[in-house]
Protein backbone atom coordinates (compact mmCIF):
# COMPACT_ATOMS: atom_id res chain seq x y z
CA UNK A 1 0.00 0.00 0.00
CA UNK A 2 2.85 2.56 0.97
CA UNK A 3 4.78 1.34 -2.68
CA UNK A 4 1.75 1.76 -4.81
CA UNK A 5 1.37 5.76 -2.65
CA UNK A 6 4.94 6.28 -3.45
CA UNK A 7 4.40 5.37 -7.52
CA UNK A 8 1.59 7.90 -7.29
CA UNK A 9 3.12 10.54 -5.58
CA UNK A 10 6.35 10.12 -8.02
CA UNK A 11 4.05 9.92 -11.25
CA UNK A 12 1.96 13.20 -10.29
CA UNK A 13 5.79 14.81 -9.94
CA UNK A 14 6.70 14.11 -13.58
CA UNK A 15 3.39 14.77 -14.90
CA UNK A 16 3.64 17.97 -13.08
CA UNK A 17 7.32 18.52 -14.91
CA UNK A 18 5.89 17.99 -17.80
CA UNK A 19 2.94 20.19 -18.00
CA UNK A 20 5.07 22.77 -17.13
CA UNK A 21 7.57 22.24 -19.74
CA UNK A 22 4.44 22.12 -22.25
CA UNK A 23 3.34 25.35 -21.05
CA UNK A 24 6.84 27.04 -21.53
CA UNK A 25 7.56 25.44 -24.82
CA UNK A 26 4.03 26.55 -25.75
CA UNK A 27 5.30 30.14 -25.56
CA UNK A 28 8.25 29.41 -28.37
CA UNK A 29 6.90 28.81 -31.81
CA UNK A 30 7.73 26.81 -34.60
CA UNK A 31 10.47 28.49 -36.39
CA UNK A 32 11.72 30.57 -33.49
CA UNK A 33 15.09 31.62 -33.08
CA UNK A 34 15.96 30.23 -29.66
CA UNK A 35 19.14 29.46 -27.49
CA UNK A 36 20.37 25.99 -25.99
CA UNK A 37 23.64 24.50 -24.45
CA UNK A 38 25.98 21.80 -25.89
CA UNK A 39 25.15 18.74 -23.56
CA UNK A 40 27.21 16.25 -25.66
CA UNK A 41 28.92 15.86 -28.83
CA UNK A 42 29.28 11.94 -30.92
CA UNK A 43 31.12 11.68 -33.95
CA UNK A 44 28.20 12.71 -36.11
CA UNK A 45 25.74 14.79 -33.74
CA UNK A 46 25.39 17.82 -31.08
CA UNK A 47 23.39 16.86 -28.66
CA UNK A 48 21.67 20.28 -27.18
CA UNK A 49 19.96 21.30 -24.26
CA UNK A 50 16.65 24.10 -24.48
CA UNK A 51 15.28 22.97 -21.32
CA UNK A 52 12.58 20.01 -22.67
CA UNK A 53 12.52 16.44 -21.44
CA UNK A 54 14.74 15.43 -24.82
CA UNK A 55 17.59 17.07 -26.51
CA UNK A 56 17.65 18.66 -29.47
CA UNK A 57 19.93 17.27 -32.22
CA UNK A 58 22.32 19.07 -34.91
CA UNK A 59 24.71 17.26 -36.99
CA UNK A 60 28.06 17.92 -36.47
CA UNK A 61 28.79 18.88 -39.96
CA UNK A 62 26.38 22.42 -39.91
CA UNK A 63 29.05 23.55 -37.30
CA UNK A 64 31.54 25.47 -39.00
CA UNK A 65 33.77 25.16 -36.11
CA UNK A 66 33.65 22.08 -33.82
CA UNK A 67 32.04 22.98 -30.51
CA UNK A 68 32.45 22.47 -27.09
CA UNK A 69 30.46 20.96 -24.03
CA UNK A 70 28.67 23.90 -22.57
CA UNK A 71 28.63 26.22 -25.62
CA UNK A 72 25.76 28.10 -26.51
CA UNK A 73 24.31 27.66 -29.86
CA UNK A 74 21.63 29.24 -31.25
CA UNK A 75 19.11 27.10 -33.15
CA UNK A 76 15.65 27.25 -34.79
CA UNK A 77 12.88 25.35 -33.48
CA UNK A 78 11.79 23.25 -36.64
CA UNK A 79 8.98 21.04 -34.93
CA UNK A 80 7.87 20.89 -30.82
CA UNK A 81 7.17 17.03 -30.97
CA UNK A 82 8.86 14.44 -33.28
CA UNK A 83 7.70 10.95 -34.26
CA UNK A 84 9.11 9.83 -30.57
CA UNK A 85 8.46 12.53 -29.03
CA UNK A 86 11.35 14.46 -29.86
CA UNK A 87 11.99 18.36 -31.17
CA UNK A 88 13.32 18.53 -34.16
CA UNK A 89 16.31 22.18 -34.63
CA UNK A 90 18.62 22.97 -37.02
CA UNK A 91 21.47 25.12 -36.28
CA UNK A 92 21.59 26.09 -40.24
CA UNK A 93 18.31 27.43 -40.37
CA UNK A 94 19.19 29.22 -37.44
CA UNK A 95 22.43 30.62 -39.07
CA UNK A 96 20.64 31.71 -42.28
CA UNK A 97 18.24 33.70 -39.51
CA UNK A 98 20.90 35.40 -37.97
CA UNK A 99 22.73 35.86 -41.11
CA UNK A 100 19.69 37.79 -42.75
CA UNK A 101 19.34 40.10 -38.92
CA UNK A 102 22.66 41.16 -39.16
CA UNK A 103 23.12 42.01 -43.11
CA UNK A 104 19.46 43.99 -42.53
CA UNK A 105 21.59 45.39 -39.18
CA UNK A 106 24.23 46.55 -41.63
CA UNK A 107 22.14 48.39 -44.10
CA UNK A 108 20.55 50.07 -41.89
CA UNK A 109 23.24 51.28 -39.62
CA UNK A 110 25.81 50.85 -42.21
CA UNK A 111 28.42 48.88 -41.14
CA UNK A 112 30.73 46.43 -42.85
CA UNK A 113 30.13 42.98 -44.54
CA UNK A 114 32.17 40.25 -46.06
CA UNK A 115 31.85 38.38 -49.12
CA UNK A 116 33.90 37.07 -51.97
CA UNK A 117 33.93 38.54 -55.70
CA UNK A 118 33.16 35.49 -57.36
CA UNK A 119 32.51 36.71 -61.16
CA UNK A 120 32.79 39.26 -63.44
CA UNK A 121 29.34 39.91 -64.81
CA UNK A 122 28.32 43.07 -67.22
CA UNK A 123 28.88 46.17 -65.46
CA UNK A 124 30.56 45.11 -62.32
CA UNK A 125 31.18 41.42 -60.51
CA UNK A 126 29.17 39.20 -58.62
CA UNK A 127 29.76 38.82 -55.11
CA UNK A 128 29.11 36.03 -52.81
CA UNK A 129 27.50 36.91 -49.57
CA UNK A 130 27.26 33.05 -47.85
CA UNK A 131 24.07 31.20 -47.39
CA UNK A 132 23.36 31.61 -51.15
CA UNK A 133 23.08 34.94 -50.97
CA UNK A 134 24.68 37.32 -54.16
CA UNK A 135 24.94 41.21 -54.27
CA UNK A 136 25.89 43.59 -57.10
CA UNK A 137 29.04 44.85 -57.05
CA UNK A 138 29.57 48.12 -59.74
CA UNK A 139 32.77 48.12 -61.46
CA UNK A 140 33.16 51.67 -60.50
CA UNK A 141 32.72 50.53 -57.12
CA UNK A 142 34.84 47.97 -56.73
CA UNK A 143 38.19 50.51 -55.61
CA UNK A 144 39.02 53.92 -54.50
CA UNK A 145 40.93 53.74 -58.12
CA UNK A 146 39.65 53.76 -61.53
CA UNK A 147 39.86 49.91 -62.50
CA UNK A 148 40.90 49.75 -66.27
CA UNK A 149 40.39 46.84 -68.57
CA UNK A 150 43.33 45.25 -67.87
CA UNK A 151 42.42 45.40 -64.03
CA UNK A 152 39.34 43.57 -64.05
CA UNK A 153 40.81 40.16 -63.20
CA UNK A 154 42.66 41.04 -60.43
CA UNK A 155 39.69 41.01 -58.11
CA UNK A 156 38.24 37.95 -58.56
CA UNK A 157 37.84 35.37 -56.23
CA UNK A 158 39.19 38.28 -53.83
CA UNK A 159 37.80 38.27 -50.06
CA UNK A 160 36.44 41.66 -48.91
CA UNK A 161 34.60 43.45 -46.80
CA UNK A 162 31.71 45.99 -48.35
CA UNK A 163 29.33 48.30 -47.52
CA UNK A 164 25.61 47.43 -48.61
CA UNK A 165 24.50 50.32 -50.71
CA UNK A 166 20.54 49.03 -51.98
CA UNK A 167 19.12 46.41 -50.51
CA UNK A 168 15.16 45.87 -51.54
CA UNK A 169 12.96 42.72 -53.05
CA UNK A 170 10.59 42.85 -56.02
CA UNK A 171 10.35 39.48 -56.04
CA UNK A 172 13.84 38.87 -55.72
CA UNK A 173 15.80 40.05 -53.10
CA UNK A 174 18.37 42.30 -55.00
CA UNK A 175 21.73 43.99 -52.86
CA UNK A 176 24.42 46.45 -54.66
CA UNK A 177 27.19 46.95 -52.51
CA UNK A 178 30.13 49.15 -52.24
CA UNK A 179 33.81 48.06 -52.07
CA UNK A 180 35.17 51.56 -52.60
CA UNK A 181 33.04 53.16 -49.94
CA UNK A 182 34.51 50.66 -46.90
CA UNK A 183 38.02 50.98 -48.83
CA UNK A 184 37.53 55.09 -48.16
CA UNK A 185 35.86 54.42 -44.99
CA UNK A 186 39.19 52.58 -43.91
CA UNK A 187 41.50 54.86 -45.25
CA UNK A 188 39.71 57.54 -43.23
CA UNK A 189 40.19 55.88 -40.29
CA UNK A 190 44.32 54.74 -40.80
CA UNK A 191 44.59 58.46 -41.98
CA UNK A 192 43.03 59.74 -38.72
CA UNK A 193 45.03 57.17 -36.73
CA UNK A 194 48.44 58.59 -38.10
CA UNK A 195 47.79 62.19 -38.21
CA UNK A 196 46.97 61.59 -34.45
CA UNK A 197 49.55 59.12 -33.45
CA UNK A 198 53.01 60.00 -35.94
CA UNK A 199 55.16 62.61 -34.69
CA UNK A 200 58.28 63.89 -36.95
CA UNK A 201 61.29 61.57 -36.50
CA UNK A 202 58.66 58.30 -36.20
CA UNK A 203 59.97 55.57 -38.51
CA UNK A 204 56.73 54.67 -40.94
CA UNK A 205 56.42 51.75 -43.40
CA UNK A 206 55.12 52.35 -47.12
CA UNK A 207 55.10 50.88 -50.57
CA UNK A 208 56.00 52.64 -53.34
CA UNK A 209 53.16 53.58 -55.32
CA UNK A 210 53.83 56.58 -58.05
CA UNK A 211 56.58 58.59 -59.77
CA UNK A 212 56.96 62.18 -60.33
CA UNK A 213 59.41 64.39 -61.84
CA UNK A 214 60.38 65.54 -58.39
CA UNK A 215 59.81 62.60 -56.05
CA UNK A 216 57.70 59.13 -55.11
CA UNK A 217 54.10 59.03 -54.03
CA UNK A 218 54.43 56.39 -50.70
CA UNK A 219 50.92 54.40 -49.87
CA UNK A 220 51.27 54.55 -46.40
CA UNK A 221 47.93 52.34 -45.94
CA UNK A 222 45.41 53.86 -48.00
CA UNK A 223 46.77 57.85 -48.49
CA UNK A 224 49.80 58.83 -49.60
CA UNK A 225 53.48 60.74 -48.46
CA UNK A 226 55.93 62.23 -50.28
CA UNK A 227 59.41 61.70 -50.71
CA UNK A 228 60.71 64.19 -52.50
CA UNK A 229 63.98 63.59 -54.36
CA UNK A 230 66.02 65.92 -52.33
CA UNK A 231 64.79 63.42 -49.09
CA UNK A 232 66.00 60.02 -51.05
CA UNK A 233 69.82 60.98 -50.46
CA UNK A 234 72.22 63.17 -49.67
CA UNK A 235 73.69 63.23 -52.77
CA UNK A 236 72.48 64.35 -56.24
CA UNK A 237 69.62 62.33 -57.55
CA UNK A 238 68.50 63.38 -61.17
CA UNK A 239 65.56 60.76 -61.18
CA UNK A 240 63.86 58.84 -58.39
CA UNK A 241 63.87 55.78 -59.91
CA UNK A 242 67.24 55.75 -59.57
CA UNK A 243 66.61 55.40 -55.85
CA UNK A 244 63.40 53.28 -55.63
CA UNK A 245 61.36 50.96 -57.71
CA UNK A 246 57.38 51.15 -58.43
CA UNK A 247 55.90 48.47 -55.83
CA UNK A 248 59.04 48.61 -53.47
CA UNK A 249 58.73 48.39 -49.40
CA UNK A 250 60.47 51.01 -47.77
CA UNK A 251 61.21 51.66 -44.04
CA UNK A 252 61.01 55.96 -43.99
CA UNK A 253 61.29 58.72 -41.65
CA UNK A 254 58.41 61.43 -41.30
CA UNK A 255 60.21 64.77 -41.59
CA UNK A 256 56.89 66.63 -42.04
CA UNK A 257 53.64 66.92 -41.21
CA UNK A 258 50.96 69.23 -41.57
CA UNK A 259 47.72 68.14 -40.53
CA UNK A 260 45.79 70.91 -41.98
CA UNK A 261 46.60 70.39 -45.51
CA UNK A 262 47.21 66.22 -44.67
CA UNK A 263 50.35 66.59 -46.23
CA UNK A 264 53.08 63.73 -45.03
CA UNK A 265 57.16 64.61 -45.99
CA UNK A 266 58.99 61.00 -46.05
CA UNK A 267 62.73 60.75 -46.11
CA UNK A 268 65.15 57.89 -46.77
CA UNK A 269 68.24 60.12 -45.96
CA UNK A 270 67.83 60.78 -42.42
CA UNK A 271 68.33 57.23 -41.16
CA UNK A 272 72.15 58.45 -41.85
CA UNK A 273 74.04 61.55 -40.53
CA UNK A 274 74.06 64.53 -43.27
CA UNK A 275 77.92 64.17 -44.22
CA UNK A 276 78.22 67.56 -45.11
CA UNK A 277 78.27 68.59 -41.04
CA UNK A 278 81.09 66.78 -40.78
CA UNK A 279 82.65 67.73 -44.26
CA UNK A 280 85.80 69.41 -42.92
CA UNK A 281 86.99 66.74 -40.73
CA UNK A 282 87.58 64.82 -43.85
CA UNK A 283 88.37 67.39 -46.53
CA UNK A 284 90.32 70.74 -47.64
CA UNK A 285 91.04 73.06 -49.94
CA UNK A 286 93.87 71.49 -52.36
CA UNK A 287 93.52 67.78 -50.81
CA UNK A 288 93.75 65.49 -53.85
CA UNK A 289 91.29 62.63 -53.13
CA UNK A 290 89.75 59.98 -54.87
CA UNK A 291 86.35 59.42 -56.25
CA UNK A 292 83.88 57.61 -59.15
CA UNK A 293 82.27 59.81 -61.84
CA UNK A 294 78.19 59.47 -61.24
CA UNK A 295 76.65 61.80 -64.12
CA UNK A 296 78.43 63.17 -67.30
CA UNK A 297 76.76 66.61 -68.68
CA UNK A 298 77.31 69.03 -71.32
CA UNK A 299 79.65 71.51 -68.61
CA UNK A 300 81.22 68.65 -67.14
CA UNK A 301 81.23 65.82 -64.64
CA UNK A 302 79.58 64.95 -61.26
CA UNK A 303 81.98 62.89 -59.10
CA UNK A 304 81.10 61.08 -55.89
CA UNK A 305 83.40 61.50 -53.26
CA UNK A 306 81.60 59.73 -50.78
CA UNK A 307 78.04 58.56 -50.12
CA UNK A 308 76.27 61.83 -49.93
CA UNK A 309 79.09 64.04 -51.08
CA UNK A 310 79.16 64.69 -54.65
CA UNK A 311 81.56 67.51 -56.66
CA UNK A 312 81.96 69.11 -59.64
CA UNK A 313 84.54 69.04 -61.80
CA UNK A 314 83.99 71.69 -64.65
CA UNK A 315 85.09 70.96 -68.52
CA UNK A 316 87.55 73.45 -68.02
CA UNK A 317 89.37 71.90 -65.25
CA UNK A 318 89.86 68.43 -67.71
CA UNK A 319 93.08 69.24 -69.32
CA UNK A 320 95.97 71.72 -69.24
CA UNK A 321 96.08 71.27 -73.04
CA UNK A 322 92.83 69.39 -74.99
CA UNK A 323 90.11 71.60 -75.86
CA UNK A 324 87.64 69.38 -74.30
CA UNK A 325 84.19 69.53 -76.33
CA UNK A 326 82.03 66.80 -73.95
CA UNK A 327 83.12 65.34 -70.95
CA UNK A 328 82.46 61.73 -72.76
CA UNK A 329 86.07 62.50 -74.42
CA UNK A 330 87.92 61.33 -71.08
CA UNK A 331 85.41 59.72 -68.98
CA UNK A 332 82.71 57.79 -68.59
CA UNK A 333 80.17 56.74 -65.79
CA UNK A 334 81.64 54.27 -63.05
CA UNK A 335 85.66 55.52 -63.69
CA UNK A 336 87.35 55.46 -60.81
CA UNK A 337 89.37 59.27 -60.68
CA UNK A 338 91.46 61.49 -58.80
CA UNK A 339 90.43 65.13 -58.78
CA UNK A 340 92.05 67.92 -56.42
CA UNK A 341 89.40 69.95 -54.37
CA UNK A 342 89.27 73.65 -55.91
CA UNK A 343 86.40 75.38 -53.75
CA UNK A 344 83.58 73.93 -51.95
CA UNK A 345 80.47 75.49 -50.13
CA UNK A 346 78.70 73.86 -47.06
CA UNK A 347 75.75 75.62 -47.02
CA UNK A 348 75.16 75.12 -50.59
CA UNK A 349 76.94 71.45 -49.98
CA UNK A 350 78.63 72.02 -53.50
CA UNK A 351 82.12 71.15 -54.13
CA UNK A 352 84.24 71.97 -57.29
CA UNK A 353 86.82 69.66 -58.52
CA UNK A 354 89.82 69.91 -60.90
CA UNK A 355 90.96 66.65 -63.13
CA UNK A 356 93.88 68.92 -65.04
CA UNK A 357 95.29 69.71 -61.38
CA UNK A 358 96.87 66.27 -60.49
CA UNK A 359 98.67 66.30 -63.30
CA UNK A 360 101.79 68.35 -64.30
CA UNK A 361 101.03 71.65 -66.00
CA UNK A 362 102.86 71.28 -69.66
CA UNK A 363 102.97 75.27 -69.87
CA UNK A 364 105.01 75.56 -66.97
CA UNK A 365 108.04 74.30 -68.58
CA UNK A 366 107.20 74.96 -72.06
CA UNK A 367 110.09 77.35 -72.54
CA UNK A 368 112.33 74.97 -71.80
CA UNK A 369 111.38 72.53 -74.50
CA UNK A 370 110.62 74.78 -76.94
CA UNK A 371 112.88 77.80 -76.13
CA UNK A 372 112.95 80.52 -79.14
CA UNK A 373 115.18 79.71 -81.85
CA UNK A 374 114.89 76.06 -81.98
CA UNK A 375 114.45 73.86 -85.64
CA UNK A 376 111.46 71.45 -85.19
CA UNK A 377 109.35 69.23 -88.11
CA UNK A 378 106.34 69.05 -87.61
CA UNK A 379 102.47 68.36 -89.64
CA UNK A 380 100.44 71.01 -90.66
CA UNK A 381 97.37 70.21 -88.61
CA UNK A 382 94.88 73.09 -89.76
CA UNK A 383 94.84 75.69 -92.25
CA UNK A 384 92.87 79.02 -91.29
CA UNK A 385 92.43 81.95 -93.12
CA UNK A 386 95.58 84.25 -91.38
CA UNK A 387 97.54 80.99 -91.19
CA UNK A 388 98.45 77.45 -90.32
CA UNK A 389 98.28 75.08 -86.76
CA UNK A 390 101.07 72.99 -86.25
CA UNK A 391 100.86 70.73 -83.02
CA UNK A 392 104.34 70.27 -81.08
CA UNK A 393 102.52 68.08 -78.70
CA UNK A 394 99.88 66.56 -77.57
CA UNK A 395 97.79 69.44 -77.01
CA UNK A 396 99.78 71.80 -77.55
CA UNK A 397 99.59 73.72 -80.81
CA UNK A 398 101.89 76.73 -82.47
CA UNK A 399 100.94 78.92 -85.28
CA UNK A 400 102.68 80.04 -88.02
CA UNK A 401 100.94 83.25 -89.21
CA UNK A 402 100.89 84.21 -92.46
CA UNK A 403 102.76 87.28 -92.03
CA UNK A 404 105.80 84.77 -90.80
CA UNK A 405 105.57 82.83 -94.96
CA UNK A 406 107.91 84.75 -96.38
CA UNK A 407 110.50 87.69 -95.71
CA UNK A 408 108.99 89.19 -99.61
CA UNK A 409 106.51 87.49 -100.59
CA UNK A 410 102.68 88.10 -99.67
CA UNK A 411 100.99 85.39 -100.01
CA UNK A 412 96.65 85.39 -99.76
CA UNK A 413 96.23 82.36 -98.07
CA UNK A 414 98.00 79.89 -96.28
CA UNK A 415 97.05 77.01 -99.07
CA UNK A 416 99.26 78.89 -101.76
CA UNK A 417 102.11 77.37 -99.78
CA UNK A 418 101.07 74.61 -97.62
CA UNK A 419 98.56 71.97 -97.10
CA UNK A 420 97.31 70.25 -94.11
CA UNK A 421 99.21 66.99 -93.41
CA UNK A 422 102.30 67.94 -94.96
CA UNK A 423 105.22 68.01 -92.70
CA UNK A 424 108.04 71.08 -93.36
CA UNK A 425 110.36 72.92 -90.98
CA UNK A 426 109.34 76.04 -88.71
CA UNK A 427 111.05 77.62 -86.40
CA UNK A 428 109.85 78.59 -82.76
CA UNK A 429 109.80 81.90 -82.67
CA UNK A 430 107.93 83.18 -79.44
CA UNK A 431 106.39 81.35 -76.35
CA UNK A 432 103.79 83.30 -74.47
CA UNK A 433 103.49 80.92 -71.44
CA UNK A 434 100.97 83.37 -69.95
CA UNK A 435 98.38 83.53 -72.39
CA UNK A 436 99.45 79.80 -73.66
CA UNK A 437 100.54 80.90 -77.25
CA UNK A 438 103.37 79.56 -79.43
CA UNK A 439 104.16 81.72 -82.42
CA UNK A 440 105.87 80.03 -85.49
CA UNK A 441 108.15 80.82 -88.03
CA UNK A 442 109.30 79.84 -91.60
CA UNK A 443 110.86 82.78 -92.84
CA UNK A 444 113.10 82.79 -89.73
CA UNK A 445 114.52 80.27 -91.40
CA UNK A 446 116.72 82.25 -93.52
CA UNK A 447 118.62 85.72 -93.22
CA UNK A 448 116.10 88.63 -93.54
CA UNK A 449 117.18 89.50 -96.66
CA UNK A 450 115.72 93.02 -95.31
CA UNK A 451 118.61 93.34 -92.87
CA UNK A 452 121.26 92.09 -95.48
CA UNK A 453 119.71 94.57 -98.17
CA UNK A 454 120.60 97.30 -95.55
CA UNK A 455 123.96 96.46 -94.55
CA UNK A 456 124.71 95.84 -97.84
CA UNK A 457 123.18 99.53 -99.22
CA UNK A 458 122.97 102.36 -96.76
CA UNK A 459 120.70 105.31 -97.94
CA UNK A 460 122.18 107.02 -100.86
CA UNK A 461 124.15 104.59 -102.55
CA UNK A 462 123.43 102.84 -105.84
CA UNK A 463 121.79 100.04 -106.15
CA UNK A 464 121.00 98.24 -109.49
CA UNK A 465 118.02 96.39 -110.43
CA UNK A 466 115.06 95.04 -113.30
CA UNK A 467 112.13 96.58 -113.51
CA UNK A 468 109.05 94.59 -112.88
CA UNK A 469 106.13 96.70 -113.44
CA UNK A 470 105.95 99.93 -114.52
CA UNK A 471 102.41 101.84 -113.21
CA UNK A 472 101.02 105.13 -112.92
CA UNK A 473 102.74 105.14 -109.39
CA UNK A 474 106.42 104.55 -111.06
CA UNK A 475 108.35 101.86 -111.87
CA UNK A 476 108.72 98.57 -109.28
CA UNK A 477 112.18 97.18 -109.49
CA UNK A 478 113.73 94.24 -107.75
CA UNK A 479 116.70 93.98 -106.24
CA UNK A 480 118.66 91.36 -104.55
CA UNK A 481 117.09 88.94 -102.07
CA UNK A 482 113.64 89.11 -104.16
CA UNK A 483 113.04 92.70 -102.47
CA UNK A 484 111.09 94.84 -104.64
CA UNK A 485 111.46 98.61 -104.37
CA UNK A 486 109.95 101.58 -105.49
CA UNK A 487 110.90 104.55 -107.80
CA UNK A 488 107.74 106.78 -107.91
CA UNK A 489 107.22 109.22 -110.94
CA UNK A 490 109.00 112.46 -109.53
CA UNK A 491 111.91 110.35 -109.20
CA UNK A 492 112.57 108.97 -112.62
CA UNK A 493 113.62 111.70 -115.01
CA UNK A 494 115.95 115.28 -113.90
CA UNK A 495 112.97 117.58 -114.92
CA UNK A 496 115.95 119.93 -115.91
CA UNK A 497 117.44 117.87 -118.59
CA UNK A 498 114.52 115.10 -119.69
CA UNK A 499 110.82 115.02 -119.64
CA UNK A 500 108.82 112.20 -118.27
CA UNK A 501 107.22 110.73 -121.71
CA UNK A 502 110.62 110.56 -123.13
CA UNK A 503 111.89 108.60 -119.75
CA UNK A 504 108.54 105.91 -120.00
CA UNK A 505 109.82 105.09 -123.61
CA UNK A 506 113.14 104.22 -123.38
CA UNK A 507 112.44 101.71 -120.29
CA UNK A 508 110.46 98.67 -120.28
CA UNK A 509 109.42 95.59 -117.80
CA UNK A 510 112.54 93.03 -117.72
CA UNK A 511 115.25 96.46 -118.71
CA UNK A 512 118.28 96.73 -115.77
CA UNK A 513 118.19 100.10 -114.37
CA UNK A 514 120.31 101.89 -111.62
CA UNK A 515 119.11 104.24 -109.15
CA UNK A 516 120.06 105.91 -105.36
CA UNK A 517 118.59 104.27 -102.10
CA UNK A 518 116.84 106.85 -101.04
CA UNK A 519 114.98 105.04 -97.57
CA UNK A 520 115.35 101.49 -96.34
CA UNK A 521 113.00 100.29 -93.86
CA UNK A 522 112.98 96.55 -92.96
CA UNK A 523 110.14 96.92 -90.16
CA UNK A 524 108.20 98.29 -92.83
CA UNK A 525 109.83 96.36 -95.93
CA UNK A 526 110.10 99.36 -97.16
CA UNK A 527 112.40 100.63 -100.67
CA UNK A 528 112.38 103.41 -102.28
CA UNK A 529 115.05 104.40 -104.85
CA UNK A 530 115.46 107.53 -107.27
CA UNK A 531 116.72 106.94 -111.11
CA UNK A 532 117.08 111.18 -110.78
CA UNK A 533 119.10 110.69 -107.18
CA UNK A 534 121.38 108.47 -109.47
CA UNK A 535 121.96 110.97 -112.02
CA UNK A 536 122.37 113.59 -109.97
CA UNK A 537 125.02 111.63 -107.87
CA UNK A 538 126.67 110.16 -111.17
CA UNK A 539 126.53 114.18 -112.70
CA UNK A 540 128.27 115.04 -109.07
CA UNK A 541 130.34 111.98 -109.00
CA UNK A 542 131.94 112.98 -112.91
CA UNK A 543 132.49 116.94 -111.83
CA UNK A 544 134.48 115.96 -109.01
CA UNK A 545 136.86 113.53 -110.94
CA UNK A 546 136.58 116.54 -113.89
CA UNK A 547 137.81 119.07 -111.45
CA UNK A 548 140.16 116.45 -109.46
CA UNK A 549 141.62 115.96 -113.03
CA UNK A 550 141.86 119.87 -113.81
CA UNK A 551 143.24 120.61 -110.43
CA UNK A 552 145.86 117.56 -110.84
CA UNK A 553 147.29 119.47 -114.13
CA UNK A 554 147.56 122.92 -112.80
CA UNK A 555 149.51 122.02 -109.86
CA UNK A 556 152.23 119.86 -112.32
CA UNK A 557 152.44 122.55 -114.55
CA UNK A 558 153.08 125.04 -111.38
CA UNK A 559 155.89 122.77 -110.19
CA UNK A 560 157.10 122.64 -113.22
CA UNK A 561 157.71 126.35 -113.91
CA UNK A 562 159.27 126.55 -110.32
CA UNK A 563 162.15 123.76 -110.92
CA UNK A 564 162.52 125.39 -114.06
CA UNK A 565 162.49 128.69 -112.58
CA UNK A 566 165.38 127.63 -109.56
CA UNK A 567 167.39 125.79 -112.43
CA UNK A 568 167.82 129.32 -114.04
Amino acid sequence: MAEEKANFVENSDNTLLEEQYMKSLDAIEEGQLISGRVIQISTENVFIDIGYKSEGKVLLSEFKDPPQVGDSVDIVLIRKEGREGSIIVSKQKADEKIFWRDLRKAFNERTPVQGTISQSINGGYDVDLGFGIHAFLPLSKVDVMRVSEERTKEFLNNKSFFFIERMYSNGNINIVVSRRAWLESENKKRREEFFSSVSIGDEVTGLVKSFTSFGAFIDLGGFDGLLHINDMSWGHVTSPKEIVNLGDSLDLKVIRIDSEERRINLSLKHFTEDPWSTFEERYHLDDVVSGQVTKLTNFGAFIQLEEGVEGLAHISEFSWVKRVQHPQELLKIGDAVEVKILNYDITKGKVSLGLKQVQPNPWDDIESRFPVGMRIKRKVKTISNFGAFFELEEGIDGLLHLDDFSWTKRHKHPSELLKEDEEIEIMIIDVDQENRRVKLGLKQLEEDPWKSLQKAFSRGSVIEGVITGITDLGFFVKVQGEIVGLIIKRNLYDPNTEDLETVLAQYHEGDAIKAVVTEITPLKQRLSLSRKEYFKKTHREELARYIHDESTEETVSLGDLLKEKLSE
